[in-house]
């Protein structure tokens, strides 16, 4: 934490916007104390939600769970959370690769070949492979993605260069693909970052599309007939150290890893293609780099960036992870002294792991980087003088066959329980375990989750009858001097009117300027329809019967989706005047990235 921060704050850093009760027992306790005077019943002063934006930059602490059990537990949830943030929840079919593989040139005791996939049908990988010669295989597999260096993978200069570490291992006696990040050499059919909000709603966009990339590199790798299967390892660094950690933890084929200078507590990454929308929602890389436990890992960091923790504080966290397994053995760091890098001594480093772990070889600790020689660059480049294939999508074309596919896979599962799901994967939003309630002035409650330091104000008016819960999209006040607000309260029924998120007295400053803020922040909307849920835990406390939720206006969609991941039966009563679940539509009245890859509206009708 930094120097003078408060544990407090350190503690809402971590929590603010968690999505679900992803956090043990022990946790739970930690987060308690910390919150201090909570445990006096105080009120928080403030909503952690306005207060506490957390960004890239903000100084994480991992505070691992204490069991094996627990752990295996939040690692699912971090999957699933992953993989929905990427557009890969429920995971796309994988449709033929038809990989072209030519070009050869032979080196001394490698070669190397152009190849390009398909790894999406009209979309093309390009990268280069990397084989051993004049050695028996089967041989162990590189799936190796490359940094934001200006050339890519054909960066070639002291601080990087995957040509250079991809022919040692061939040598070595490694299988290696070297493969582009979207926009760079081959692949160009989208820019390197793109999308707004209409993609942020069915979650299109560089992170995903390049993870499903790197999970058919590992289809390729595998299909070669002189790989070794179980014998799959991946490395990166920068973009490529993200892209590296993040498919080992989607992906149980690697089966060793080296992400380089990328895994961080103080930085998370700085470009759309390691951020997107609920990617880090409670979460942060150390987590998903831990994720690789208890399979062989070696963190490479730099004394220049934002890995120079490492040996202090990322590295013994994770650690902590592999003890529960018992395998210490299996995860090191290294600290390089040089700037931000994939150097010759980082790539050495790497090469005396692998060979440890993945290679079998006795003489691992002696293995050093040979010279090789630097390549033409059209003799590396797949579309160098030769077209995009015929069926080749443009980048609005790839959109709209995204899009065909998450209809298709919402409208093949249309269960309750299959659509509540994805939905609660969208919105980020949960059941609140205990809710606080603290007594204001006159019928002025607050409500707030001691997991979370949010704080929700409302008018509590007691009665008799299932209760109500009235939201209007001006707050509580409006909702009670409303028409339909005074005929509740004549009626003599227990009724909450919500001051939800941001509106009525809970009107507060949010800067949503910080770096990737969905990527770390629940949207407003989301925020809503969490405090929705939060209402309804607390009118059904002490059995107070089957609630009614109530809604006016644009507040009506607020709460239909809080409704839909209710675990109890809600009787709504919300109409929603023209709202059809358009793209343009969800942007301007409800915007929660990811919504319409869940089903959208459909989803929370069938959820219902």
């Amino acid at each position: 934490m930094p120097a003078g921060e408060p544990a407090s704050t350190a503690v809402l850093s971590l929590l603010a916007g968690a999505p679900d009760s992803r956090y043990s027992a022990f946790m739970r306790i930690v987060t308690l104390l910390a919150l201090g005077g909570a445990l006096a019943g105080q009120t928080p002063p403030e909503d952690a939600r306005n207060t506490r934006i957390l960004s890239t930059d903000t100084h994480y602490q991992f505070r691992p769970d204490p069991s094996r059990e627990a752990w295996e537990a939040h690692k699912a949830r971090l999957r699933r959370q992953i993989l929905f943030a990427a557009g890969l929840e429920p995971m796309p079919p994988k449709t033929p690769l038809n990989p072209r593989i030519f070009g050869r040139l032979e080196r001394d005791g490698y070669s190397i070949e152009k190849v390009y996939l398909e790894t999406w049908p009209g979309f093309y990988l390009g990268g280069n492979l990397y084989r051993p010669l004049g050695k028996p295989g089967p041989f162990p597999a590189v799936a190796k993605p490359h940094g934001h260096w200006n050339y890519g993978r054909l960066e070639e200069q002291p601080l990087a260069s995957s040509h250079r570490l991809s022919a040692n291992f061939a040598r070595q006696g490694y299988v290696v693909f070297s493969y582009d990040m979207l926009g760079y050499n081959d692949t160009i059919q989208t820019p390197h970052v793109f999308g707004g909000p209409a993609e942020q709603l069915w979650s299109f966009g560089p992170l995903g599309l390049q993870l499903w990339n790197s999970i058919r590199v590992v289809d390729f790798l595998s299909s070669l007939a002189e790989v070794d299967q179980a014998r799959i390892a991946a490395t990166g660094a920068s973009g490529g150290g993200t892209q590296t950690f993040l498919l080992a933890a989607v992906d149980d084929r690697v089966s060793v890893s080296a992400p380089v200078v990328m895994v961080s507590a103080i930085m998370q990454g700085g470009c759309p293609c390691e951020n997107a929308p609920g990617l880090r929602l409670g979460a942060f890389n150390v987590e998903f780099a831990a994720m690789m436990a208890p399979k062989p890992m070696i963190l490479v960091a730099s004394t220049q960036d934002w890995t120079r923790n490492t040996l202090e504080e990322e590295y013994p966290a994770i650690r902590n992870i592999y003890a529960l397994y018992e395998a210490e053995d299996k995860v090191g760091a290294v600290l390089i002294d040089a700037p931000h890098n994939y150097n010759r001594d980082s790539r050495e480093t790497v090469y005396r792991f692998f060979g440890r772990h993945l290679g079998g070889r006795a003489d691992a600790a002696a293995l050093r980087e040979e010279n090789v020689p630097v390549e033409r660059l059209q003799d590396l480049l797949v579309f160098h003088a030769r077209p995009l294939p015929e069926n080749a999508l443009r980048y609005e074309e790839l959109f709209e066959s995204w899009k065909r596919l998450a209809r298709r896979q919402n409208e093949e599962a249309s269960e309750p329980q299959v659509a509540r799901r994805r939905l609660e994967l969208a919105l980020k939003i949960s059941w609140p375990e205990d809710v606080v309630s603290t007594q204001g002035d006159g019928n002025r409650i607050y409500l707030w989750r001691p997991e979370a330091g949010d704080r929700v104000p409302a008018l509590w008016y007691p009665g008799k009858g299932a209760p109500v819960v009235y939201v209007h999209p001006e707050g509580a006040e409006a909702g009670r001097d409303s028409a339909e607000g005074r005929k509740l309260v004549a009626a003599g029924r227990p009724v909450l009117f919500l001051d939800a998120f941001q509106t009525g007295a809970a009107v507060a400053p949010r800067d949503r300027s910080h770096r990737h803020f969905l990527t770390f922040n629940l949207t407003d909307d989301a925020c809503r329809a969490q405090d929705i849920l939060t209402a309804l835990a607390f009118v059904t406390k002490a059995g107070r019967g089957r609630p009614e939720l109530a809604a006016a206006g644009k507040a009506g969609l607020w709460s239909l989706f809080a409704a839909a991941v209710a675990p109890v039966a809600v009787a709504l009563n919300a109409d929603l005047g023209a709202f059809t679940g358009a793209d343009e539509e969800f942007i301007t009245q409800f915007f929660v990235p990811g919504i319409q890859r869940a089903g959208g509206l459909k989803a929370a009708q069938a959820a219902l």
